[in-house]
């Protein structure tokens, strides 16, 4: 059987009995860190008879024939990252996969979460919300990446390194407005835990000039098509714009509406009226 567990983002006393039962027990033990899976278990007061084998973002690949092997001899194999649940930004979505191909029974045993951690102390709203890892290191492919999300009318729950804080911020002020109601966490659980709440203007200027250390995760509030919704008027004048800087009508429909978030049914019906319009006018 193949057991993926969550493990504390840092206070020890996170961790369930379930969790403690299955390192005391389990024969092999893929950890993302070694060094850090024996402070946890030194930290939870127990000890284990296990293999442990590294299992980390850098050696997955080429570490899964052998876990696979392990685990069709028969033997229980039990996968712990360094904090939260595996597979989320984490090794262990690719081995799951591969065991449930190969017909190997998988085990959860739920845990504590950054992702669910952080939409709680958010305050954001947590009943529609998207998990997206971290957003790309370079700036102009980080840019890109936030204007793409920036119709996401669910609330989103992105990590990211402490050094690149500010800069993420920037970006992501820069594709949702620096209005959009945000927060940052960061050190959840931990003895400098910090909840930053605000807009991604005011976290923005709260995170520059200032030293930020630790495990960070962003929370950035859902789009709210209301908010800033075309009128017709609008969509037939980006249209015009778009036909005067040489394209055609179906292309500048299908370009505002990419744009905008829209359907392009939506903006060809205020083009057909107001091409009706424009006949009546003459």
């Amino acid at each position: 059987m193949l057991i993926l567990s969550g493990v504390p983002l840092g206070n020890p006393l996170d961790a369930s009995a379930h969790l403690r039962e299955a390192i005391q027990s389990a024969p092999f033990i893929a950890a993302e860190d070694s060094r850090k899976f024996a402070r946890l278990c030194q930290d939870l007061g127990i000890t284990h008879n296990a293999k442990v084998i590294s299992f980390f973002e850098g050696n997955e690949v080429e570490r899964i024939s052998g876990l696979l092997e392990i685990l069709k001899s028969g033997s229980d194999l039990l996968v712990v990252t360094d904090a939260g649940m595996p597979g989320i930004s984490d090794p262990g979505y690719r081995l799951s996969r591969e065991a449930i191909t190969n017909n190997i029974e998988v085990k959860v045993l739920p845990g504590p979460s950054a992702v669910t951690t952080a939409l709680l102390l958010s305050g954001l709203p947590c009943d529609r919300f998207a998990f997206d890892g971290f957003p790309p290191r370079t700036q102009g492919a980080r840019l890109t990446w936030f204007e793409h999300r920036a119709k996401e009318e669910r609330t989103l729950v992105l990590f990211e390194a402490p050094h690149r804080l500010v800069e993420s911020l920037r970006d992501a002020a820069t594709a949702f407005g620096g209005d959009r109601e945000a927060a940052i966490c960061r050190e959840m659980t931990k003895r400098y835990e910090e909840t930053v709440r605000g807009t991604l203007g005011e976290l923005l200027a709260w995170a520059t000039d200032r030293e930020i250390l630790g495990e960070i995760s962003l929370v950035i509030g859902g789009f709210i098509p209301d908010a800033s919704a075309l009128t017709v008027e609008e969509m037939i004048e980006l249209v015009l714009q778009r036909e005067s800087a040489g394209e055609s009508r179906k292309e500048a429909i299908a370009e505002v509406a990419k744009a905008h978030d829209l359907h392009k049914r939506d903006v060809f019906n205020a083009m057909v009226a107001f091409k009706s319009t424009d006949k009546i006018g003459k």
